[in-house]
């Protein structure tokens, strides 16, 4: 019986020829990542008490995102941490208020396929877009690995999910994970691995991949995964001046699959979630009307150059509704630079956006756009559970930046189609 892609990651990584899904191993990280949230102020108080250091410096990469910039004392004192420990402990890949750290890694070129990377975030699957096997662990667990270099994992089986078809105009990468949620459910992916396929996903650049592998962890499962190609290498060989080796790291023809779900994107629509479940998801029409009070393009999920592309596409020549808040954080500031170089930043600023930092920000509920009492947002994030974006009683809708802008513009959920291709002015 030949592997998934996933099993020869994993077996790679754990110094085997073979493995098989429910066997416990363990496996050398290649690499770790970590956040100011989660990273530092949590591990560096369990490695002084073990009275050890870090393993391996240069492979690990830490990112501050979630409490960039400062908007109060405690804030700062958790940035100084992170950044006097990094000092400390020599790690010279630290990207200091660049972004988002699923966005910052790759686009610093420290993923590439067949690596075993362990993140300290919930939507570390991201990594899984560039043929990784990437997924999220909590700060104890970060902190065994940062002191050993190693974690055991049970290997999981793979769920295969392929999309034919093609993806209508105002549909995106988004739709399809809201369509996935509401027709899998939040334990769809029974902590498993998702791996993407078909004609579909061949057709995604390198950023609808990263959408498709983030919301991996909104379905349950314990990474997503897509076999790399020449897109990936592309990507890769541009950002690091080599191209990695795709060709070792595919998955076997006899392969064995938990399951393989078929999806046809011809029949897709723009898919909004209703608050407070990306499972709750439906097509656009079900929540048009719905009134809201800010529009958020923002997060890992929904504020990279293409998303911010798809919000301009919208917006161009309109301007937002009156009494309307549309927030837009860039996903990295090497994101927020190349927007600004191509004229998509000026067309969202001229239809009446807010410019934030980048960073996690109000998609986590930290810093400047967190919602009120009664806040009615829709937003271009991964999560929308209550009380995520700021008071317990707000309501946040999901829905891709397509989906997010046109709501802007009316003032209420609506169908961002009627906005494309010659529709309303």
């Amino acid at each position: 019986m030949g592997q998934t892609l996933a099993e020869k990651i994993i077996a790679r990584a754990a110094g085997r020829e073979h493995v098989s899904p429910g066997e416990i191993v363990t496996c050398s990280v290649d690499l770790a990542m970590m956040h100011d949230s989660g990273g530092p102020r949590r591990i560096k108080p369990i490695l002084e008490k073990l009275g050890v250091e870090v393993w391996d410096a240069d492979r690990i990469v830490v990112v501050s995102d979630h409490f960039v910039p400062a908007v109060d004392v405690q804030s700062a004192e958790i940035l100084n941490l992170t950044r006097k420990w990094v000092a400390a402990q020599g790690i010279k890949n630290f990207y200091d208020m660049q972004g988002i750290c699923h966005v910052v890694l790759p686009e610093r070129g420290h993923l590439a396929p067949g690596m075993f990377v362990v993140g300290g975030d919930s939507h570390s699957p991201t990594g899984g877009a560039f043929g990784c096997f990437m997924f999220g662990v909590g700060a104890t667990d970060m902190a065994g690995i940062v002191a050993t270099g190693e974690t055991w994992i049970k290997v999981p089986e793979t769920i295969s999910i392929d999309w034919s078809g093609k993806m209508p105009h105002g549909t995106c990468a988004k739709d399809i994970m809201l369509k996935l949620c509401a027709s899998l459910g939040m334990d769809g992916g029974d902590y498993q691995v998702i791996q993407y396929c078909g004609e579909v996903i061949s057709s995604f650049g390198m950023a609808e991949r990263m959408t498709l592998c983030n919301m991996a962890a909104e379905l349950g499962a314990q990474t997503g995964l897509i076999e790399a190609d020449d897109t990936t290498l592309e990507f890769i060989e541009n950002v690091t001046g080599a191209r990695p080796d795709g060709q070792s790291w595919h998955g076997d023809a006899d392969a064995s699959y938990r399951k393989v779900l078929k999806f046809d994107a011809d029949e897709l629509s723009p898919q909004v979630a209703a608050p407070h479940s990306p499972a709750n998801a439906a097509g656009v029409d079900q929540h048009a009307g719905a009134k809201i009070t800010q529009a958020y393009i923002g997060a890992c999920t929904g504020a990279k150059l293409n998303d911010l592309q798809m919000a301009a596409e919208i917006l161009q020549g309109r301007q937002i509704a009156p009494n309307i808040r549309l927030l837009i954080a860039p996903a990295s500031v090497r994101q927020l630079a190349q927007a600004t170089e191509e004229g998509t930043l000026g067309i969202l600023l001229a239809a009446g956006a807010t410019l934030l930092p980048s960073g996690c920000g109000a998609c986590a509920g930290y810093g400047a756009g967190v919602l009120g009492e009664g806040d009615v947002c829709i937003a271009s994030t991964a999560r929308n559970f209550q009380g995520r974006m700021g008071s317990k009683s707000a309501h946040v809708y999901l829905a891709s930046p397509y989906t997010v802008a046109a709501s802007a513009i009316a003032g209420e959920i609506c169908d961002p189609r009627q906005f494309l291709d010659g529709g309303a002015p």
